[in-house]
């Protein structure tokens, strides 16, 4: 009797454990936040848009980005947040104004999208110089180039600006976290990086969280740096935003001492995802944005 009870519960045990890894696997693979080249490319049909996906080699790490639009007054270039890919901005990517008005890419991050999912760079410089290839090309256009970034993609988007001053025309910083320390850690994300529970993580969710537990040490890494942008800032950010704080903004009118302008926008009744709550008000401050560097190329 003893015996079978034992096996019973082994087999219990045992038919758990695969059905929680199976479940685990297919968590894995519906939460990602990214499209492969087909579905984006089958997204920007429905929209009648045509895109451009390519691929480019830096640090030894595979980095996916696309190009859109046919505007020749300013190229933007969108860097995503965590967890995201370069599909977080597709509907702005999709605009018809901004299609008109500028020639547009987006870039998976060092560890998202098909960037290496999973394999996060923590470093805020060697993220910078892993996209500055990017940057280099649309430089060679001669036009304008503004930095479009949402979340974590702000600090990257800053870093660019501060190291490469000479590729970048103008930041539109969207829920930034710029502040050391100044955003909400989650008790859990720690014991996420022990090995014998970061398996039971979506990959997309390893990135976000290996980043989040080394931000604000690279934050503070940047905080001589802010003297070196020089280039027009907007700052937009929901006032009720619970995941960077909102005392973000101050830092940021306080270090960027050089910028020509800084223009800080707080809206009301917002949490942290205004670029898809507020896409019209966002669309229009990098539309504002244009106008400000456009014949500057």
């Amino acid at each position: 009797m003893i015996k079978r009870v034992a096996r019973f519960i082994l087999k219990f045990i045992a038919i758990t454990f695969i059905l929680l890894v199976v479940a685990l696997f297919i968590f894995d693979r519906l939460v990602q936040f990214r499209m492969n080249d087909t579905e984006l490319q089958q997204y920007f049909a429905q929209k009648h848009r045509q895109v451009a996906i390519g691929y480019y080699s830096s640090y030894g790490r595979t980095i996916r980005y696309a190009g859109t639009g046919s505007g020749t007054n300013v190229t933007l270039l969108f860097i995503h947040g965590a967890p995201s890919s370069l599909s977080y901005f597709k509907d702005y990517l999709t605009d018809s104004v901004l299609q008109q008005q500028a020639t547009m890419y987006a870039v998976d991050r060092p560890g998202y999208g098909y960037s290496g999912l999973a394999k996060p760079i923590p470093f805020i410089q060697q993220q910078a110089a892993m996209i500055r290839p990017v940057l280099d090309s649309l430089h060679a256009i001669h036009h304008p180039v503004v930095l479009v970034a949402a979340s974590f993609g702000t600090a990257i988007a800053c870093r660019i600006a501060m190291d490469y001053p000479q590729l970048v025309d103008g930041l539109v910083l969207i829920a930034p976290a710029l502040a050391p320390g100044e955003e909400k850690v989650f008790w859990f994300s720690p014991a996420v990086e022990n090995p014998v529970l970061n398996w039971t993580v979506p990959r997309m969710l390893q990135s976000a969280n290996t980043e989040k537990l080394h931000h604000k040490e690279e934050l503070q890494k940047m905080l001589p740096l802010w003297k070196n942008i020089r280039v027009p800032v907007i700052y937009m950010q929901g006032a009720d935003d619970e995941l960077v704080y909102t005392t973000n903004a101050a830092f940021a009118k306080q270090q960027l001492v050089n910028a020509p302008s800084v223009e800080i926008n707080m809206i009301k009744n917002r949490g942290h995802l205004i670029a898809f709550k507020e896409r019209p008000f966002v669309t229009g401050k990098i539309l504002q944005m244009i106008g400000m560097v456009k014949g500057k190329g």
